[in-house]
C-alpha cells in the first residue's frame, strides 16, 4: 500500500467516523433494536443490493486506489459516504472498520452448469437456462459433504493491514458469518425451477432425497463454522435487512465460541412462490426446523409471498421477523402477524428500475403503513433486489425521500 493510497484511505475513514458517532447512527440502531424487542416504533428504512456500477454522482464512487486491501476499504468508504449523502434512509454508520473472517469450502461434489444472459457486463443480475443434473438417485448419493478450512493468518494479516491505516481513527475489528439457510435458492441451480415443479407431483421421493442431502451439506458446514469460531451474532444486516438485537447473544455466553443458540437464523425458500403452502412446509420448513429451533431467533422469506404460508411459520416458538414480499397480500400479512413479529415488508424495486412514479410510492408505502398500524404490527421497510435504476442515481434518491415524507404523514 503506497503512502498515498494510506493518507486518502485515513482521509476517508475520518469522515465514516464522524458518522458513526453521531447521534444519528445511534438512535437508528436502537430503534432497530426496539423493533425487534417488539415494540411500537416508527419503522426502518433499508436499502440494500445496489447496483452500485449505475450510481456514480460527480465521480465519488471512482475508485484511486490500486492495491487490493486499498481497494476494499476505498470502496467501503466511499460507498458508505455515497449512501450517506444521496439515499441514507435510516442507515447505521458502525464505530468500527470490519474484516469478514476468511475461510474455504471445499463444495460437495458438484458446480452449476448453465448459459446465460445478461443486460450490462457489470451487473450481476442475468437470466439463466440450467442444466439438471441431479435427475437421478446415484447423481444425489454422489454429492459428499464439504471440508471447511478457516485462515486466522489471514485475518491476522488483514486485520494487522487495516488497524496500521486506522490507527488512531477507528477500531477495526474480525466479523464472522451468519447462518444463510437457503437449500432450495441452491438446489434450483442444479436441477432448473420447471423440473422440480413437476418433481413435486411427479417424483416426490427424489426431491426428498434431494433436500435430506442438501441439508446434512448445509449442517456439516455451519456445524465446522461454528467449531472453528466462524459465526457471528454481531451483524448489521441479515441478507438485507437490519439485525441489531439486544437479545444475541445468549445470556450464558462466555465470550469464546459463538454457538447456535447465540446467532439469528436466516432462512427462505423463493421458489416455493408457486407451490401451494402444504407443498413448502413438506419439502421445506420441516427440512429447516431443527437448525432453526437451535439458533437465538429466525427471520424467513425474500422475494416468495407467504401471505399464505403464515400459519405454518407461526408454528416456529423462535419466529421473529417475517418478509413480506412485493407479492404478498399486505391487509392479510398484517392481520395474521399482529404485534408478535416483526412484519419486512419489501417495497417493489420495478419502482426505481424506470421512470420514477411518486404517486405509486406513496400508495405502495402509506397502504403497508395502514394495514400495519391498524393490527398494531411492528414493521420495516427493506429496498432490495434492485437489479437496475436505469443508469439514473434519481430514481433511488426520489425513492428514498418519497418514503421519508410519507411516514413523515404518519409519524
Amino acid at each position: 500500500m503506497t503512502v498515498q493510497e494510506r493518507d486518502l484511505l485515513r482521509e476517508l475513514g475520518k469522515k465514516v467516523r464522524d458518522l458513526a458517532v453521531s447521534d444519528i447512527s445511534k438512535e437508528r440502531k436502537q430503534r432497530i433494536i426496539d423493533m425487534h424487542n417488539l415494540k411500537q416504533v416508527r419503522p426502518p428504512v433499508w436499502i440494500d443490493e445496489i447496483p452500485w456500477h449505475e450510481m456514480d454522482i460527480d465521480g465519488k464512487l471512482q475508485l484511486q486506489c490500486q492495491t487490493p486491501e486499498a481497494i476494499e476499504m476505498e470502496r467501503y468508504f466511499r460507498q458508505t459516504l455515497y449512501r450517506w449523502e444521496y439515499i441514507q434512509a435510516d442507515m447505521v454508520v458502525e464505530d468500527s472498520y470490519y474484516i469478514t473472517k476468511a475461510y474455504e469450502d471445499s463444495g460437495f461434489g458438484i458446480t452449476v452448469k448453465d448459459e446465460t444472459i445478461a443486460t450490462h457486463a457489470e451487473n450481476h443480475i442475468v437470466s439463466h437456462a440450467y442444466e439438471d443434473q441431479l435427475d437421478e438417485e446415484e447423481k444425489v448419493d454422489a454429492l459428499y459433504l464439504p471440508k471447511i478450512t478457516a485462515f486466522p493468518e489471514k485475518d491476522k494479516k488483514h486485520l494487522e493491514i487495516a488497524s496500521d491505516v486506522l490507527d488512531g481513527i477507528m477500531p477495526v475489528k474480525l466479523r464472522g458469518h451468519m447462518i444463510y439457510y437457503a437449500p432450495w435458492d441452491q438446489i434450483a441451480r442444479f436441477r432448473g425451477v420447471e423440473n422440480i415443479y413437476i418433481d413435486m407431483i411427479s417424483n416426490p421421493d427424489l426431491l426428498h432425497r434431494i433436500m435430506k442431502k442438501f441439508v446434512a451439506i448445509y449442517n456439516a458446514r455451519y456445524d465446522q463454522l461454528q467449531e472453528a469460531g466462524l459465526l457471528e451474532f454481531d451483524l448489521n444486516s441479515l441478507h438485507c435487512t437490519p439485525s441489531y438485537f439486544d437479545k444475541v447473544p445468549a445470556e450464558d455466553y462466555d465470550g469464546g465460541k459463538i454457538r447456535y443458540k447465540d446467532v439469528w437464523f436466516r432462512g427462505m425458500a423463493q421458489m416455493f412462490g408457486s407451490a401451494s403452502p402444504a407443498m413448502q412446509d413438506e419439502f421445506n420448513l420441516e427440512y429447516l426446523r431443527p437448525m432453526m429451533d437451535k439458533c437465538a431467533y429466525v427471520y424467513y422469506g425474500c422475494c416468495e409471498p407467504l401471505d399464505k404460508f403464515i400459519p405454518y411459520l407461526k408454528k416456529v416458538p423462535n419466529m421473529r421477523k417475517i418478509g413480506v414480499s412485493p407479492w404478498a397480500d399486505i391487509r392479510s400479512s398484517a392481520e395474521q402477524m399482529g404485534g408478535d413479529y416483526v412484519y419486512a415488508h419489501k417495497p417493489n424495486p420495478a419502482n426505481v428500475a424506470r421512470d420514477f412514479s411518486k404517486e405509486t410510492v406513496v400508495k405502495e408505502i402509506s397502504d403497508v403503513i395502514k394495514a400495519c398500524m391498524d393490527n398494531k404490527c411492528v414493521y420495516e421497510f427493506t429496498l432490495k433486489d434492485i437489479s437496475t435504476v436505469n443508469h439514473d442515481p434519481k430514481n433511488i434518491i426520489m425513492w428514498t425521500e418519497t418514503v421519508k415524507e410519507t411516514i413523515d404523514k404518519f409519524y
